[in-house]
């Protein structure tokens, strides 16, 4: 447990039982709003926005052939871990 949350729990012990349901109440509020809100930038992108973005990623490469590869490390690695 962090030691942010250990010092709000030692304070929510001081609080009154009817000022703890509202805290409660107050903090579910907050989880039923989504993470992001409908006009954010991160919410929705266009594909042609990341057009050229790391251009030498697979320098040269055939991208099937590079995901084969990442596909065969992974197998190779939970092989590994049995």
């Amino acid at each position: 447990m962090s030691p942010l949350l250990q010092e709000v729990l030692r304070q929510v012990e001081q609080l009154l039982p009817a000022e703890r349901l509202e805290l409660v109440q107050k903090v579910l509020e907050g989880l039923k709003k989504p993470n992001f809100p409908e006009n954010s930038t991160l919410a929705k992108r266009r594909v042609s926005e990341f057009y050229g973005i790391a251009p030498n990623l697979l320098e040269g490469r055939d991208a099937q052939e590079w995901v084969n590869e990442l596909r065969d490390e992974w197998s190779e690695r939970e092989t590994g871990w049995s």
